[in-house]
């Protein structure tokens, strides 16, 4: 398999990216860690006239921490997320995660906002994202914009970046006293797409459920949000029989919110039966979290 011919462009800097994507825009694509890109090119579901890269830009894979956030560039490689001592303390989901992004070998090489930009409905990266309720900046040659993570995510392959922009940083909420937790999937070997995913984010307070996020991945145009699901937990002390019924009850409410499909790798009964395993094992693993740290 061969790509189709391309422009290869390499800017020198960001504002010479940024005329670029400006002047072709729909006609560009942007090459940063190449997992996903660079086999749609082979395949021929990408035909770009022109291919940015951007992997010489200066800056954009440095981290910064600050006022509960960190902030990391989109040229951070994926395999950081999974092995540095700092983003692992700070960004224990996105950490979590990070092992099931394909193999070692394509995270070595794949980047952060790439694979938030990708859009990729079974992405881990995107998933965690939305549940932590972070965001990322995107910028062009007409300014700059934060875009949530609910709005970020479109379809499937179809973000809400502008053909002329480029996701330049990625802001995750830190983890604070009091928040566990929790990241599972279910694929049919490891570093396959997976068949159902889910993550949670929960705070404990005075024994009980104070707060929690429930996100759902695989199993849509998007990754999604449960949050009926996660509002059937709070009040709830989980130790406890009443606690048991809740956290059925929140798992039966994400299967419901699921919209999954039939493909020759599972039925749409199965991948809903998964959201409800897994959702209820991702809560229980934040909750236990949220009592050792709290």
């Amino acid at each position: 398999m061969k790509p189709p011919p391309f422009r290869y462009v390499r800017p020198a800097d960001l504002g010479e990216a940024l005329v670029v994507l400006a002047t072709h825009g729909d006609e560009a694509k942007v090459l940063a860690g190449g997992c996903s890109l660079v086999p749609m090119l082979n395949m021929r579901l990408a035909r770009p006239e022109v291919l940015v890269d951007v992997n010489g830009l200066d800056g954009l894979a440095e981290v910064h921490a600050g006022d509960g956030t960190v902030t990391t560039g989109a040229m951070l490689r994926q395999s950081v997320l999974e092995r540095s001592p700092q983003l692992r303390g700070a960004l224990p989901l996105a950490a979590a995660c990070a092992p099931h992004i394909g193999h070692f070998v394509t995270r070595n090489r794949g980047t952060v906002g790439g694979s938030l930009a990708h859009a990729d409905a079974r992405g881990e990266l995107p998933l965690v994202l939305l549940t932590l309720g972070g965001s990322v900046l995107a910028q062009s040659q007409r300014g700059q914009r934060a875009i949530a993570a609910e709005d970020l995510f479109v379809y499937h392959f179809t973000s809400a970046l502008e053909p002329d922009e480029l996701l330049t940083e990625v802001r995750w909420p830190v983890a604070g006293p009091g928040w566990g937790y929790g990241f599972a999937e279910m694929a049919q070997r490891h570093g396959d797409y997976a068949l159902a995913m889910a993550a949670c984010a929960l705070r404990r307070h005075d024994g009980a459920v104070a707060e929690v996020r429930l996100g759902l991945g695989a199993v849509a145009d998007r990754p999604l949000l449960a949050a009926d699901a996660a509002g059937a937990l709070v009040g709830h002390d989980l130790d406890g029989p009443a606690g048991d019924v809740a956290v059925t009850e929140a798992a039966r409410l994400a299967a419901a919110v699921a919209r999954p499909f039939d493909d020759l790798h599972a039925s749409v009964a199965y991948r809903r039966h998964l959201v409800g395993v897994l959702s209820e094992r991702v809560i229980r693993q934040a909750w236990l979290a949220a009592g050792e740290g709290a």
